[in-house]
């Protein structure tokens, strides 16, 4: 947890130094450093460090919460489109989410360290909903950048198309191989999410980004 912070806090940095903080770049940047928030706060929640872990936990879902409203956003940024109804669709359904997360006293109600990843519970009747919230515009993303590509857009768009599945077939094939691993699904999908933080950092950015 801590290396893939490490990891993702220097893609953030290196991105920063490189590239001129546009659009583009800024979302970048804002999925490398909530992606990294989160590993942090599993380290918080294995490590019992500077945060008391159920805070950790609050705060790292925050930072997850915060990823496929992004993702939708940077999709649209990429393509270049003008019109973009489903930002606000998408980051009205995430400020509800982290007001849940941040508010609800009983909206994360435990955690578990495995070694390998963090269980989080989640208040009973909610992990669907959130379920739905998180995969919904994941695929969503996925189908926007499909239907925004261009001759033009389709290398990056089609890059960050890769850049999806290959945290979610992962995590995917390890519930189904293990299917007490559902448990920890927003733990292992960001443990892979580190192979989207490197094709953001080193396909994506290299096409689009305005180098400084």
């Amino acid at each position: 947890m801590l290396s893939t912070f490490v990891v993702e806090i220097f893609l953030a940095v290196f991105v920063i130094a490189r590239y001129k903080m546009n659009e583009v770049g800024k979302l970048a940047v804002a999925l490398l450093i909530f992606l990294s928030i989160f590993q942090l706060a599993e380290y918080n929640v294995c490590a019992t460090g500077w945060v008391d872990p159920m805070w950790a936990s609050r705060i790292g879902y925050v930072a997850i919460t915060l990823l496929p409203a992004l993702g939708i956003h940077f999709v649209y940024a990429l393509s270049g489109a003008k019109k973009r109804p489903l930002v606000y669709v998408a980051y009205l359904s995430c400020a509800a989410f982290i007001a849940f997360f941040l508010f609800v006293g009983q909206s994360l109600t435990g955690h578990q360290c495995t070694g390998n990843y963090v269980i989080f519970q989640m208040a009973p009747g909610s992990v669907w909903l959130y379920a739905l919230y998180y995969y919904g515009w994941l695929l969503a993303g996925i189908w926007l950048s499909m239907r925004l590509s261009s001759p033009k857009t389709k290398a990056v768009l089609y890059g960050l198309i890769i850049g999806y599945l290959v945290f979610l077939l992962p995590t995917a094939t390890v519930n189904i191989i293990d299917p007490s691993t559902v448990a920890g699904i927003p733990s292992i999908m960001c443990g892979f999410a580190a192979f989207f933080a490197l094709i953001l950092a080193f396909w994506i950015m290299p096409r689009v980004g305005k180098k400084r």
